[in-house]
C-alpha cells in the first residue's frame, strides 16, 4: 500500500507525465483543482491535449458561459478559454494525453 496527499501534488495534478505524481503516465493527466471565489486563469489553449473539466462543486465561467456542479466541458485542441471561479469551486480535470508543455497563453489576455 502507498499513501499520498493531494496538497503534496503540483496544483492538484496527481496522474501524469511529471513529478510529483501518484501514477506516472504519458497517456493522460488527472487533477482535482480547488479555487476560491474570484480565482482566474488567463485565456489559453492546448495544441495537443483534449481537456475534460467536470465541475464538482460551485459555479465557474469558461467560454463566456456559466457552468455549475455536474457540468462537463470538453475542450478540444486549439480551443481557447479563460477561467473564472464565480464561487468557491472544485473541478476534476482530465487531459489526454499528458503533455506538460502544452499550454499556450493567448496574447493580450
Amino acid at each position: 500500500m502507498k499513501h499520498h496527499r493531494l496538497e503534496n501534488m503540483k496544483g492538484g495534478w496527481f496522474v501524469g507525465n511529471f513529478t510529483p505524481v501518484v501514477v506516472q503516465s504519458s497517456a493522460f493527466e488527472v487533477g482535482l483543482k480547488t479555487y476560491p471565489a474570484g480565482a482566474r486563469e488567463s485565456k489559453h489553449y492546448h495544441k495537443v491535449a483534449t481537456e475534460l473539466t467536470l465541475v464538482v462543486s460551485g459555479r465557474i465561467r469558461m467560454f463566456d458561459r456559466i457552468w455549475e456542479s455536474g457540468d462537463i466541458i470538453t475542450i478540444e485542441p486549439g480551443e481557447a478559454t479563460s477561467f473564472e471561479a464565480l464561487s468557491d469551486a472544485v473541478t476534476a480535470v482530465v487531459k489526454i494525453p499528458s503533455a506538460p508543455d502544452d499550454k499556450f497563453l493567448v496574447d493580450g489576455e
